[in-house]
């Protein structure tokens, strides 16, 4: 069934003369909902401007439908923030997405959110505001651009900014006063990443709709071609279209054959089919180093399995290993394998190569937060019998580095074995000896700053006495982990011997006596088993996962 949606342009303050606009439209015409792209506040510098926040605020203005709205190019006035801290709405029925945002309405209806400009290059800080955290911030990263990769695909798209490239093909001109308008190129991966249905933005002084364009078949739908509208608003208090109602229907399949007036994509150039595309996690063996659009741990690919992440952070995600080592039914607690990997945004090959030091810092301590929390997950569904394994392999020359996290008895890790059967295969393979040591409560999984190339395992399990309860997500503690016993291995990786990049699942396999599914091709799964297993995991992992906060 088709819902009816109306967007609105940059309202600047007209608080009480858009809301009496569209009280009177939705007597006609009942929308399911309103967007707002732009500033719906604007400077709020005038008098005027200030009572109609104050009118807003103490219910003199009503909005008559579940209205949503994001950052624009403006702070949000500090009394707006203060009432959404307090009461997670503006008023009734005036909802803040954040500054980045994914959202389903009741209808059913996908939205995902933007808003803001791309921070300057080289910033490692947005500039400064008087509601300069977090969500209220009018600027946004990379990082927080990329997280919106993880929605998969939306039907509604909404971004401050224009994506790099738009104009490309149309025939639909601008004016050629505003020729250089801000576009960006991390918005036009998303909106090629979402494939949206509608795409809004904002200009403010005028409107501007280009002709539709599709988008690539995938090899989910390789029949289909998704159609994406692209919409830039004009501000409200301007004499250019600031109204747009459309219905949407959300059941009806992308045509398979391309409707007249409908342009290929400007976004992403078409790629020639080749005869053979590696499959992840094939591709990091590849002779070429690939880049993040065919990096199979960037969110950027366009074939990355999507339905393998099973969380989404603000500078790492989490996904279950194809091909896993453990069967489903290998740890009869858990229900699901077990095997995760955590992996960063960013495409580097080390963590300590991410050139900004503000987001090495948090990507490292994120996925330190992600390992912490699945090691809680593992000892608590298994009434602590089950310890946990994490491993890395660390090289400048590598791709894109990751941990690999794997559920092991508690009892292997306490004979000795788990410890003893990482050095005991480093000697059968002449490789140089581990160092070892147990790590201190700080610690934390090993030191970021370590410089070199090496591989380094973690061997976790938890105290007799754990508490299992579940974690409290908000409290700062639980990123120091669970009381237990951490034995950190470290190989230091020189030119002198070729190390094996599946070293750490080789381990593994030989010591849970998995030895058939030692190469992970030969463990591999349908995709509905793949589904299957990254629900059951996403279900147990709920209570643990600080990314629903």
């Amino acid at each position: 069934m088709a819902s009816k949606v109306v967007v609105i342009g940059s309202p600047n303050c007209q608080l009480q003369t858009v809301f009496t606009k569209l009280a009177k439209l939705q007597v006609k015409q009942n929308f399911a909902f309103a967007l707002i792209v732009g500033n719906l506040f604007g400077d709020c510098s005038t008098e005027a401007e200030l009572n109609e926040i104050s009118a807003l605020l103490q219910g003199n203005i009503n909005v008559p439908l579940p209205t949503y709205f994001t950052v624009g190019s403006r702070p949000l006035p500090t009394r707006i923030v203060e009432k959404i801290e307090a009461d997670d709405e503006v008023c009734p029925n005036l909802y803040f997405l954040g500054r980045r945002s994914m959202l389903k309405t009741a209808e059913g209806i996908r939205i995902a959110a933007l808003g803001g400009e791309l921070e300057a290059s080289g910033s490692s800080k947005s500039k400064p505001e008087s509601n300069a955290g977090g969500k209220y911030q009018t600027t946004y990263s990379m990082s927080d651009a990329r997280a919106l990769y993880g929605m998969h695909s939306a039907d509604i798209l909404i971004t401050n900014q224009w994506p790099k490239g738009i104009r490309t093909g149309s025939q639909v001109s601008v004016p050629e006063n505003h020729n250089s308008l801000s576009e960006t190129q991390i918005v036009a991966d998303i909106c090629a990443t979402l494939k949206p249905r509608y795409h809004f933005s904002s200009s403010d002084s005028f409107f501007y709709e280009r002709e539709p364009f599709f988008h690539m078949p995938s090899e989910d739908s390789p029949e289909s071609r998704p159609l994406t509208r692209f919409i830039s608003m004009a501000s409200f208090d301007s004499k250019q279209k600031a109204l747009y109602a459309f219905s949407i229907d959300i059941s009806a399949s992308a045509p398979l054959t391309i409707p007249a007036g409908v342009t290929a994509s400007p976004l992403s150039a078409p790629q020639a089919k080749r005869k053979h595309l590696p499959t992840w996690p094939e591709a990091p063996a590849a002779r070429a180093t690939p880049g993040p659009d065919r990096c199979f741990f960037c969110l950027s690919n366009p074939n990355i399995a999507t339905h393998l992440i099973t969380s989404i952070g603000d500078q790492s995600y989490l996904t279950i290993a194809k091909g896993p080592l453990p069967p489903d039914d290998y740890f009869p607690t858990l229900g699901f394998p077990g095997h995760i990997l955590i992996i960063p945004f960013e495409h580097t090959p080390t963590l300590g190569s991410i050139l900004d030091p503000d987001t090495r810092s948090s990507t490292y301590m994120e996925m330190v937060r992600f390992n912490t929390n699945l090691r809680r997950m593992v000892n608590d569904r298994s009434s602590s019998k089950l310890g946990a394994v994490t491993w890395e392999v660390s090289r400048g020359g590598g791709i894109h580095t990751h941990w690999q996290f794997l559920p092991v008895p508690v009892s292997l890790i306490k004979e000795g074995l788990v410890e003893a059967a990482f050095k005991v295969e480093a000697e059968n393979l002449s490789y140089p000896r581990f160092s070892s040591r147990a790590a201190a409560p700080s610690d934390k999984a090993g030191e970021l700053a370590d410089a070199g190339d090496f591989f380094r395992v973690s061997i976790w399990s938890a105290g007799e006495m754990e508490s299992k309860e579940k974690p409290d997500t908000d409290n700062e503690a639980d990123k120091d982990g669970p009381p237990g016993s951490e034995t950190v291995l470290t190989l230091e990786l020189n030119p002198d011997f070729v190390f094996d990049l599946q070293f750490g699942r080789r381990v593994m396999a030989k010591l849970l006596e998995l030895d058939k599914r030692m190469d992970w091709r030969n463990a591999t799964q349908s995709q509905a088993d793949e589904e299957a297993d990254a629900n059951a995991f996403k279900e147990a992992f709920k209570p643990y996962d600080f990314t629903l906060e």
